[in-house]
């Protein structure tokens, strides 16, 4: 199938400012604390600067760009995330190792501190092994696996049927 907006050859001036790789994302946090032991202790997120007292922001880096994930701290008095479905972000993912071992590893940890993650979910897509749990601020996060031997290019990717996660 061809998208009328994008040719089957595209030449270099087709691609001049066109989306090439999601960069980073930002979240406003109620409590950088809280979310420090999310992101940085439960997931082992690197974080590239402390917190400073002026401005409340943590930077997180894993990848191979500037920065991958910047948390900034707005108070507990800013309005919560909207229960249910809502305009707005569902959740994003996160990559977090290479085997069920990684995930079961992860699990531990959020088990650990119920007080601050909460686990949502745990889907066996074929394709990925996730788990879904909500952060301190309720955001949804995917923290997954790959399964190797798929083909990314393969539009059946997505027709594969989800079942509970067992690990």
């Amino acid at each position: 199938m061809t998208d009328r907006h994008q040719p089957d050859n595209p030449t270099l001036t087709d691609m001049l400012g066109r989306a090439r790789e999601l960069g980073h994302l930002v979240l406003y946090v109620s409590d950088l604390d809280r979310s420090l032991v999310f992101y940085r202790d439960i997931l082992g997120w690197p974080i590239v600067t402390p917190a400073r007292p002026h401005f409340r922001a943590a930077v997180f880096r894993a990848g191979n760009t500037h920065h991958d994930f910047l948390l900034i701290e707005v108070g507990k008095n800013a309005q919560p995330i909207p229960k249910g479905p809502h305009v707005g972000m569902y959740h994003f993912g996160v990559k977090v190792g290479d085997s069920d071992d990684d995930l079961r590893a992860l699990l531990g940890r959020i088990q650990a501190h119920p007080d601050i993650v909460t686990l949502a979910g745990a889907v066996d897509s074929g394709f990925i092994r996730s788990l879904y749990v909500h952060d301190p601020d309720g955001f949804e996060v995917e923290l997954y696996t790959d399964v190797p031997g798929w083909d990314w290019n393969d539009p059946r990717l997505f027709e594969v049927s989800r079942r509970p996660l067992r690990l």
